[in-house]
């Protein structure tokens, strides 16, 4: 194990006893704020402490073991290199686990998504483009039991989506999700093609966590513009009878928002002002960010097809995530919602960018 690695885990250990120990002092106990502040300190950092315990422990182990490698028994000595191996197998384990637990658990991980597809250069193509890859999202998230809800859309005249925002509710949804922000291209022969020229298209993608009440973003009424109009969707006698959509601007920066999806105007001023305070809380995350880094692997771009994270070759059967030098051959399973595959190794890449920053 890395030596800082070692002294950082040593550093939460000796604090975990003494929070343990403040824990039990009976004055603190009448102190309800401080008390609860403590306990979840306390049950943050105890899966680490005493992992590091155990491990600590195994390398105690092997050491022991190092030292009756040289018994004058070769019977013995075989059943202390059996060990040794054992042990050395446990302790890369071990040590690779305990990495994993000192990285920043984001608060959002758990949580639900908005998903914000928007078709980029390439024309109806792009449009068609922006429906296949909802349509990826949403079997991926039926894979994972999540639920798909369509809150705006903006069809494409040959098919797919000029934009579509939806919401995927699902433990876990930001986790799997968030590396998905970027440009996305396509490479392919569109079905309007009558010479077999292989076309370029790109498509944006945005993933956005949806917010808990306790970190809701405060708006002010005088910042806020709201707009009702006739929802324009699927919905039988009730379409373009009521103003039931609702669009929101968030004057200060320019954001809007919008909401069809519900019959009630109501309800789609909620889903509406919950997007926006995604968004705003995401502007100001990436401001922070670009603060703290000069670049950045997950962004959204301006849609052009010199950007782009990931590229969809159908002519090859290829998908190349450009981030971690990812070549699949599977694609038509990826694209029917078979994700995991790049899912994987893109979270692998920010968990060791993360421990790098670590160290």
């Amino acid at each position: 194990m890395r030596e800082s690695i070692r002294r950082r885990l040593e550093r939460l250990c000796d604090r975990y006893e003494e929070v343990g120990r403040l824990l039990s002092d009976p004055e603190l106990q009448g102190r309800s704020d401080r008390f609860r502040e403590l306990s979840m300190e306390y049950a943050r950092i105890e899966p680490v402490a005493q992992r590091f315990n155990a491990f600590t422990g195994l390398e105690r182990d092997a050491r022991l073991t190092s030292e009756m490698a040289n018994d004058a028994d070769p019977e013995m000595r075989m059943l202390i290199a059996d060990e040794q191996r054992a042990l050395a197998e446990q302790i890369s384990a071990e040590e690779e686990a305990l990495q994993r637990l000192l990285i920043p658990k984001d608060p959002h991980d758990d949580g639900n998504i908005f998903l914000e597809i928007r078709a980029g250069a390439g024309g109806d193509e792009a449009a068609i483009f922006a429906g296949d890859l909802f349509r990826m999202y949403s079997r991926y998230a039926d894979a994972q039991g999540w639920k798909t809800e369509i809150l705006s859309e903006s069809r494409g005249e040959h098919g797919g989506y000029r934009e579509v925002i939806s919401r995927i509710v699902g433990q876990g949804a930001y986790s799997r999700l968030k590396f998905e922000s970027g440009t996305h291209r396509v490479q392919r022969v569109p079905a309007t093609e009558a010479q077999g020229r292989i076309h370029t298209s790109t498509c944006t993608v945005a993933i956005l966590p949806e917010l808990d009440q306790v970190e809701d973003v405060p708006i002010a009424d005088s910042d806020l513009r709201v707009d009702t109009y006739r929802s324009s969707g699927a919905g039988g006698q009730h379409v373009n009878k009521t103003d039931s959509a609702v669009r929101l601007t968030h004057l200060p920066t320019g954001i809007v928002v919008e909401c069809q999806d519900e019959r009630s105007q109501h309800k789609n001023r909620s889903r509406a002002m919950s997007l926006l305070k995604a968004k705003l809380l995401q502007a100001e995350r990436d401001r922070q960010a670009s603060q703290q880094a000069a670049t950045r692997k997950l962004q959204v771009g301006t849609g052009d097809r010199s950007e782009r994270i990931r590229t969809y070759n159908f002519p090859q059967g290829r998908l190349t995530d450009h981030r971690v030098e990812l070549t699949l051959y599977k694609l038509e399973d990826i694209v029917g919602g078979d994700l995991d595959a790049v899912l994987i190794p893109l979270a692998r890449e920010y968990e060791a960018e993360q421990l790098a920053a670590l160290e």
